[in-house]
Protein backbone atom coordinates (compact mmCIF):
# COMPACT_ATOMS: atom_id res chain seq x y z
CA UNK A 1 0.00 0.00 0.00
CA UNK A 2 1.52 3.29 -0.80
CA UNK A 3 0.40 6.57 0.06
CA UNK A 4 -0.65 9.54 -2.44
CA UNK A 5 -0.89 12.45 0.00
CA UNK A 6 1.76 12.24 2.74
CA UNK A 7 0.90 15.48 4.51
CA UNK A 8 -2.26 14.00 6.21
CA UNK A 9 0.12 11.17 8.03
CA UNK A 10 2.34 13.73 8.80
CA UNK A 11 -1.19 15.50 10.37
CA UNK A 12 -2.57 12.38 11.75
CA UNK A 13 0.59 11.88 13.74
CA UNK A 14 0.03 14.89 15.58
CA UNK A 15 -2.98 15.71 15.62
CA UNK A 16 -3.98 12.36 17.36
CA UNK A 17 -1.84 12.58 20.53
CA UNK A 18 -2.94 16.13 21.22
CA UNK A 19 -6.60 15.18 20.97
CA UNK A 20 -5.93 12.59 23.43
CA UNK A 21 -4.20 15.07 26.04
CA UNK A 22 -6.86 17.38 25.56
CA UNK A 23 -9.67 15.19 26.63
CA UNK A 24 -7.65 13.54 29.41
CA UNK A 25 -6.96 17.10 30.45
CA UNK A 26 -10.55 18.04 30.17
CA UNK A 27 -11.76 15.29 31.92
CA UNK A 28 -9.26 15.60 34.62
CA UNK A 29 -10.06 19.33 34.86
CA UNK A 30 -13.83 18.21 35.33
CA UNK A 31 -13.18 15.71 38.18
CA UNK A 32 -11.19 18.55 40.07
CA UNK A 33 -14.22 20.80 39.43
CA UNK A 34 -16.80 18.31 40.90
CA UNK A 35 -14.15 17.57 43.98
CA UNK A 36 -14.56 21.27 45.26
CA UNK A 37 -18.28 21.41 44.69
CA UNK A 38 -18.56 18.80 47.29
CA UNK A 39 -17.82 15.00 48.26
CA UNK A 40 -17.35 12.93 45.15
CA UNK A 41 -18.86 9.76 45.81
CA UNK A 42 -21.95 11.63 47.09
CA UNK A 43 -22.31 13.32 43.79
CA UNK A 44 -22.01 10.18 42.33
CA UNK A 45 -24.43 8.84 43.53
CA UNK A 46 -26.80 11.71 43.14
CA UNK A 47 -26.27 11.93 39.23
CA UNK A 48 -26.87 8.03 38.70
CA UNK A 49 -28.14 8.62 35.45
CA UNK A 50 -25.03 9.75 34.21
CA UNK A 51 -22.80 7.34 32.69
CA UNK A 52 -18.54 8.41 32.80
CA UNK A 53 -18.27 5.06 31.02
CA UNK A 54 -20.25 5.91 27.87
CA UNK A 55 -18.97 9.24 27.92
CA UNK A 56 -14.85 7.59 27.18
CA UNK A 57 -16.80 5.54 24.32
CA UNK A 58 -17.83 8.84 22.71
CA UNK A 59 -14.43 9.74 23.01
CA UNK A 60 -13.05 7.15 21.46
CA UNK A 61 -15.44 7.02 18.81
CA UNK A 62 -14.63 10.91 17.99
CA UNK A 63 -10.95 9.99 17.98
CA UNK A 64 -11.20 7.08 16.09
CA UNK A 65 -13.40 8.59 13.45
CA UNK A 66 -10.78 11.71 13.04
CA UNK A 67 -7.82 8.94 12.83
CA UNK A 68 -9.64 7.40 9.63
CA UNK A 69 -10.72 10.34 8.09
CA UNK A 70 -7.08 11.69 8.03
CA UNK A 71 -5.96 8.31 6.60
CA UNK A 72 -8.37 8.25 4.00
CA UNK A 73 -7.48 12.25 3.27
CA UNK A 74 -4.08 10.51 2.43
CA UNK A 75 -5.58 8.57 -0.20
CA UNK A 76 -3.65 4.94 0.29
CA UNK A 77 -3.30 2.81 -2.60
CA UNK A 78 -3.42 -0.62 -3.32
CA UNK A 79 -2.91 -1.98 -6.72
CA UNK A 80 -2.14 -0.98 -10.06
CA UNK A 81 -3.41 -0.62 -13.95
CA UNK A 82 -2.33 0.59 -17.07
CA UNK A 83 -3.73 3.82 -18.55
CA UNK A 84 -3.59 5.33 -21.76
CA UNK A 85 -3.10 9.38 -21.09
CA UNK A 86 -4.00 11.25 -24.00
CA UNK A 87 -2.94 14.52 -24.87
CA UNK A 88 -4.61 17.20 -26.93
CA UNK A 89 -2.54 20.99 -27.48
CA UNK A 90 -0.66 23.02 -30.15
CA UNK A 91 3.22 23.18 -30.81
CA UNK A 92 3.79 26.82 -29.16
CA UNK A 93 7.76 28.27 -30.33
CA UNK A 94 8.68 31.14 -27.95
CA UNK A 95 11.10 33.71 -30.07
CA UNK A 96 12.64 36.02 -27.81
CA UNK A 97 14.91 38.55 -28.21
CA UNK A 98 18.72 38.66 -26.45
CA UNK A 99 20.32 41.62 -28.03
CA UNK A 100 22.09 44.38 -26.48
CA UNK A 101 19.38 46.70 -26.79
CA UNK A 102 17.31 44.52 -24.55
CA UNK A 103 19.45 45.80 -21.91
CA UNK A 104 17.34 48.98 -21.75
CA UNK A 105 15.48 49.69 -18.71
CA UNK A 106 12.29 51.18 -19.75
CA UNK A 107 11.62 47.99 -17.76
CA UNK A 108 12.48 47.68 -14.33
CA UNK A 109 15.04 46.03 -14.65
CA UNK A 110 15.41 45.39 -18.36
CA UNK A 111 13.22 44.33 -21.67
CA UNK A 112 15.09 41.24 -21.55
CA UNK A 113 14.36 40.13 -17.69
CA UNK A 114 10.83 41.45 -18.76
CA UNK A 115 10.87 39.20 -21.62
CA UNK A 116 11.88 36.61 -19.25
CA UNK A 117 8.80 36.70 -17.10
CA UNK A 118 6.28 37.22 -19.64
CA UNK A 119 7.48 33.93 -20.71
CA UNK A 120 8.30 32.14 -17.34
CA UNK A 121 3.70 33.19 -16.95
CA UNK A 122 3.08 31.48 -20.27
CA UNK A 123 4.43 28.58 -19.99
CA UNK A 124 2.69 28.30 -15.85
CA UNK A 125 -0.48 28.45 -18.38
CA UNK A 126 0.20 25.65 -20.60
CA UNK A 127 -1.78 22.57 -20.28
CA UNK A 128 -0.73 19.73 -23.02
CA UNK A 129 0.23 21.95 -24.97
CA UNK A 130 4.43 21.55 -26.22
CA UNK A 131 6.47 24.38 -25.92
CA UNK A 132 9.57 25.23 -27.67
CA UNK A 133 12.33 28.55 -27.58
CA UNK A 134 14.29 30.15 -29.95
CA UNK A 135 17.02 32.86 -28.90
CA UNK A 136 18.09 35.48 -31.33
CA UNK A 137 20.32 38.62 -31.80
CA UNK A 138 22.41 39.41 -34.67
CA UNK A 139 21.48 35.33 -35.47
CA UNK A 140 19.09 32.96 -33.85
CA UNK A 141 19.03 29.56 -33.46
CA UNK A 142 16.96 26.74 -31.65
CA UNK A 143 17.80 27.24 -27.39
CA UNK A 144 14.87 24.24 -26.69
CA UNK A 145 13.18 21.88 -29.14
CA UNK A 146 9.29 21.01 -28.53
CA UNK A 147 8.82 19.43 -25.73
CA UNK A 148 5.95 19.00 -23.38
CA UNK A 149 8.33 18.97 -20.03
CA UNK A 150 7.85 22.55 -19.42
CA UNK A 151 10.28 22.76 -16.43
CA UNK A 152 13.10 22.17 -18.66
CA UNK A 153 11.86 24.63 -20.76
CA UNK A 154 12.21 26.86 -18.09
CA UNK A 155 15.16 25.90 -17.15
CA UNK A 156 16.59 26.63 -20.74
CA UNK A 157 14.86 29.82 -20.11
CA UNK A 158 16.50 31.11 -17.12
CA UNK A 159 20.12 30.91 -19.17
CA UNK A 160 18.72 33.24 -21.59
CA UNK A 161 20.85 36.86 -21.61
CA UNK A 162 22.32 39.16 -24.10
CA UNK A 163 25.91 37.09 -23.75
CA UNK A 164 23.93 33.91 -25.34
CA UNK A 165 24.49 35.18 -29.27
CA UNK A 166 28.05 36.59 -29.90
CA UNK A 167 27.02 38.51 -33.03
CA UNK A 168 25.37 41.60 -32.73
CA UNK A 169 21.90 42.82 -34.07
CA UNK A 170 18.27 42.00 -34.37
CA UNK A 171 17.60 39.54 -36.80
CA UNK A 172 13.65 38.92 -36.41
CA UNK A 173 13.15 37.88 -39.64
CA UNK A 174 15.82 35.21 -39.11
CA UNK A 175 14.35 34.54 -35.91
CA UNK A 176 11.03 33.45 -37.52
CA UNK A 177 12.81 31.35 -39.98
CA UNK A 178 14.08 29.54 -37.43
CA UNK A 179 11.10 29.07 -35.71
CA UNK A 180 9.46 27.73 -38.86
CA UNK A 181 12.12 24.77 -39.17
CA UNK A 182 11.46 23.90 -35.43
CA UNK A 183 7.82 23.15 -36.13
CA UNK A 184 7.02 20.09 -37.27
CA UNK A 185 6.49 20.76 -41.76
CA UNK A 186 3.74 17.72 -42.31
CA UNK A 187 1.20 19.91 -40.60
CA UNK A 188 -0.16 23.40 -41.90
CA UNK A 189 -2.07 23.99 -38.63
CA UNK A 190 -1.76 22.94 -34.77
CA UNK A 191 0.85 26.00 -34.86
CA UNK A 192 1.81 29.04 -32.83
CA UNK A 193 4.96 31.13 -32.92
CA UNK A 194 5.17 33.85 -29.88
CA UNK A 195 7.75 36.68 -30.50
CA UNK A 196 9.01 39.05 -27.83
CA UNK A 197 10.83 41.91 -29.00
CA UNK A 198 11.42 45.23 -29.06
CA UNK A 199 11.12 45.04 -32.95
CA UNK A 200 14.22 47.22 -34.02
CA UNK A 201 15.49 44.88 -37.32
CA UNK A 202 18.79 44.79 -38.99
CA UNK A 203 18.09 43.70 -42.64
CA UNK A 204 16.59 40.03 -42.14
CA UNK A 205 13.40 41.21 -44.14
CA UNK A 206 11.12 40.09 -41.05
CA UNK A 207 8.37 40.78 -43.41
CA UNK A 208 9.26 37.69 -46.12
CA UNK A 209 9.72 35.84 -42.90
CA UNK A 210 6.18 36.29 -42.04
CA UNK A 211 4.78 35.86 -45.34
CA UNK A 212 6.58 32.09 -45.47
CA UNK A 213 5.07 31.36 -41.82
CA UNK A 214 1.77 31.90 -42.54
CA UNK A 215 2.17 29.48 -45.43
CA UNK A 216 3.38 27.19 -43.11
CA UNK A 217 -0.03 27.84 -41.37
CA UNK A 218 2.11 29.63 -38.25
CA UNK A 219 0.18 32.05 -36.05
CA UNK A 220 2.34 34.97 -34.77
CA UNK A 221 1.38 36.56 -32.01
CA UNK A 222 3.99 39.53 -31.19
CA UNK A 223 4.93 41.42 -27.59
CA UNK A 224 6.41 44.17 -27.81
CA UNK A 225 9.11 44.71 -24.68
CA UNK A 226 9.98 48.45 -24.31
CA UNK A 227 8.53 52.09 -25.12
CA UNK A 228 8.15 53.62 -28.22
CA UNK A 229 10.27 56.71 -26.65
CA UNK A 230 13.39 55.58 -26.59
CA UNK A 231 15.80 54.48 -24.04
CA UNK A 232 19.66 54.16 -23.83
CA UNK A 233 21.39 50.78 -23.16
CA UNK A 234 23.32 51.58 -20.19
CA UNK A 235 26.70 49.34 -19.71
CA UNK A 236 27.40 47.99 -16.39
CA UNK A 237 30.74 46.96 -14.85
CA UNK A 238 31.43 44.07 -13.22
CA UNK A 239 29.64 45.37 -9.78
CA UNK A 240 26.51 46.33 -12.03
CA UNK A 241 26.64 49.64 -11.50
CA UNK A 242 26.54 51.93 -14.70
CA UNK A 243 29.84 53.14 -15.91
CA UNK A 244 28.39 55.09 -19.61
CA UNK A 245 25.54 54.31 -22.56
CA UNK A 246 26.30 52.76 -25.44
CA UNK A 247 27.18 55.09 -28.57
CA UNK A 248 27.40 54.50 -31.94
CA UNK A 249 30.37 54.94 -34.45
CA UNK A 250 29.93 58.91 -34.26
CA UNK A 251 30.41 58.83 -30.35
CA UNK A 252 26.86 59.31 -30.04
CA UNK A 253 24.23 57.79 -27.47
CA UNK A 254 22.70 54.78 -28.96
CA UNK A 255 18.24 55.17 -28.20
CA UNK A 256 16.51 52.25 -28.82
CA UNK A 257 12.70 52.56 -29.45
CA UNK A 258 10.06 49.86 -29.91
CA UNK A 259 9.13 49.54 -33.24
CA UNK A 260 5.22 48.67 -32.62
CA UNK A 261 4.26 49.15 -36.82
CA UNK A 262 6.75 46.13 -38.12
CA UNK A 263 5.40 43.58 -35.24
CA UNK A 264 1.97 44.99 -36.19
CA UNK A 265 2.51 43.81 -39.79
CA UNK A 266 3.92 40.53 -39.05
CA UNK A 267 0.88 39.54 -36.95
CA UNK A 268 -1.24 40.62 -39.11
CA UNK A 269 0.46 38.70 -42.07
CA UNK A 270 -0.35 35.67 -39.90
CA UNK A 271 -3.24 35.79 -38.50
CA UNK A 272 -2.33 37.12 -35.62
CA UNK A 273 -2.30 39.85 -32.69
CA UNK A 274 0.14 42.18 -31.58
CA UNK A 275 0.63 43.58 -27.90
CA UNK A 276 2.48 45.92 -25.83
CA UNK A 277 3.90 44.39 -22.95
CA UNK A 278 2.40 45.82 -19.43
CA UNK A 279 3.38 45.35 -16.31
CA UNK A 280 -0.07 43.14 -14.95
CA UNK A 281 0.74 40.94 -17.68
CA UNK A 282 -2.61 41.30 -19.01
CA UNK A 283 -1.63 40.45 -22.76
CA UNK A 284 -0.29 36.82 -21.80
CA UNK A 285 -4.46 35.76 -21.09
CA UNK A 286 -5.50 37.34 -23.89
CA UNK A 287 -3.29 35.42 -26.11
CA UNK A 288 -3.20 31.83 -24.06
CA UNK A 289 -7.48 32.83 -24.39
CA UNK A 290 -7.01 32.76 -28.27
CA UNK A 291 -4.50 29.62 -28.32
CA UNK A 292 -7.22 27.78 -25.73
CA UNK A 293 -10.04 28.34 -28.74
CA UNK A 294 -7.87 26.99 -31.91
CA UNK A 295 -8.34 23.39 -33.24
CA UNK A 296 -5.98 21.02 -31.05
CA UNK A 297 -4.24 17.79 -32.10
CA UNK A 298 -3.96 14.77 -30.48
CA UNK A 299 -0.25 14.34 -29.57
CA UNK A 300 1.50 10.91 -28.90
CA UNK A 301 -0.40 9.34 -25.99
CA UNK A 302 1.79 7.18 -23.29
CA UNK A 303 0.78 4.12 -21.10
CA UNK A 304 1.22 5.26 -17.71
CA UNK A 305 0.85 3.15 -14.17
CA UNK A 306 -2.12 4.39 -12.18
CA UNK A 307 -2.66 3.53 -8.57
CA UNK A 308 -6.34 2.76 -7.97
CA UNK A 309 -7.35 4.66 -4.77
CA UNK A 310 -8.94 2.71 -1.64
CA UNK A 311 -9.35 5.58 0.72
CA UNK A 312 -13.37 5.33 0.37
CA UNK A 313 -12.84 2.30 2.67
CA UNK A 314 -11.56 4.42 5.75
CA UNK A 315 -13.85 7.14 4.75
CA UNK A 316 -16.50 4.74 4.92
CA UNK A 317 -15.61 3.80 8.45
CA UNK A 318 -15.03 7.69 9.77
CA UNK A 319 -18.60 8.08 9.03
CA UNK A 320 -19.69 5.55 10.60
CA UNK A 321 -18.20 6.39 13.64
CA UNK A 322 -19.19 9.57 13.28
CA UNK A 323 -22.88 8.64 13.30
CA UNK A 324 -21.98 5.95 16.38
CA UNK A 325 -20.62 8.98 18.65
CA UNK A 326 -23.93 10.65 17.69
CA UNK A 327 -26.31 8.33 18.66
CA UNK A 328 -24.56 7.06 22.00
CA UNK A 329 -25.67 8.84 24.56
CA UNK A 330 -24.16 9.96 27.83
CA UNK A 331 -26.66 8.61 30.08
CA UNK A 332 -27.20 5.30 31.31
CA UNK A 333 -30.67 2.73 30.66
CA UNK A 334 -33.27 2.59 33.01
CA UNK A 335 -32.74 -0.78 33.92
CA UNK A 336 -28.99 0.04 35.35
CA UNK A 337 -30.26 3.22 37.10
CA UNK A 338 -33.05 1.06 38.89
CA UNK A 339 -30.06 -1.42 39.61
CA UNK A 340 -27.94 1.01 40.82
CA UNK A 341 -30.70 2.63 43.41
CA UNK A 342 -31.39 -1.08 44.71
CA UNK A 343 -27.41 -1.41 45.12
CA UNK A 344 -27.13 2.01 46.70
CA UNK A 345 -27.92 2.20 50.52
CA UNK A 346 -30.13 4.81 51.78
CA UNK A 347 -28.58 7.67 53.48
CA UNK A 348 -28.62 7.79 57.13
CA UNK A 349 -30.16 11.59 58.51
CA UNK A 350 -29.73 11.40 62.69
Amino acid sequence: MRLAQMNFIYILVVLIPLLLVFFWLVFRMKRKALERFGNLVLLEKLSLSFSPRKQRWKVALLVLAILFLLFSLARPQLGTKLTLMKREGVDIIIAMDCSSSMLAEDFKPNRLEKAKQEVNGLIARMQGDRVGLVAFAGVAFVQCPLTIDYSAAQMFLDIMDVNLIPEAGTAVGDAIRTSIKAFSQKERKYKVLILLTDGEDHDSDPMKAADEAAQEGIRIYCIGIGSTQGEPIPIRNERSEVTGFKKDEEGSVVVSKLDETTLQKIALTTGGKYYHATSGEMELDKIYDDISKMEKKELEGKLMVQYEDRYQYFLFISIVLLVSEFLVSERRSKKAVERMKSETKPLRTD
